[in-house]
């Protein structure tokens, strides 16, 4: 055995998404668009339920801890907030999404976690911040169906709301296909600074 492929379980790099998710309804509600738009257009399934991506990053298992941490300090200071969805946008050439129209509160939650980027890096991977949020449809599209569903979806309607009061942060390891939630960060409206934040890093 090459010794040199073992890897600790402490130094392992997972997969982490930090989301904001839909309530069940209207997860059920995007799910019937993604399987249409899927088997009108042949794409392939995405294997994580309906979300809002706020950062996507390669993490040191070892760091996890102390990640959370600092996440539930930041969750605690977050006051809920409202999101609205109206129709569909496009990434062009490769993905097709649901237009996000209450975007400022979405910003300033991913403004804050980048205080938290040191805890979400890697040696050869930094986070990945989304600033222009949105529900993803269909990713990863080949031209035919890029330009064939935005012309039909560039004219299609939707609508949906809901209140975002709690963030998911999920984990996929090594060898696995799914994302598994490790933690559920609720959003508490309380008076704290990231300077108190900063003791428990």
């Amino acid at each position: 055995m090459n010794t040199n492929t073992i890897q600790l379980p402490s130094y392992r790099h997972n997969e982490y998404l930090l989301v904001l998710s839909p309530h069940e309804e209207l997860q059920h509600k995007i799910l019937h668009v993604k399987e249409t738009f899927r088997e009108k257009y042949k794409t392939t399934i995405q294997s994580t339920k309906p979300h809002i991506t706020l950062v996507k990053f390669n993490g040191l298992q070892m760091m996890e801890e102390r990640l959370q941490q600092r996440l539930q300090i930041i969750s605690m200071g977050t006051s809920p907030f409202k999101i609205d969805m109206k129709d569909y946008g496009s990434f062009p050439t490769h993905t097709i999404y649901i237009n996000i129209v209450t975007k400022n509160a979405i910003q300033d939650l991913v403004k804050e976690l980048r205080t938290a980027r040191r805890l979400m890096k890697s040696p050869d991977n930094d986070p990945h911040y989304i600033m222009e949020p949105h529900i993803s449809v269909a990713m990863k599209l080949l031209p035919w169906q890029f330009e064939q569903g935005w012309l039909e979806y560039s004219h299609r309607h939707f609508t949906g709301s809901f209140i975002a009061d709690s963030m998911l942060l999920l984990r996929k390891r090594e060898g696995e296909t799914k994302y598994q939630i490790v933690q559920r960060f609720e959003f508490m409206s309380l008076p704290v600074t990231t300077k108190q934040g900063e003791l428990f890093i």
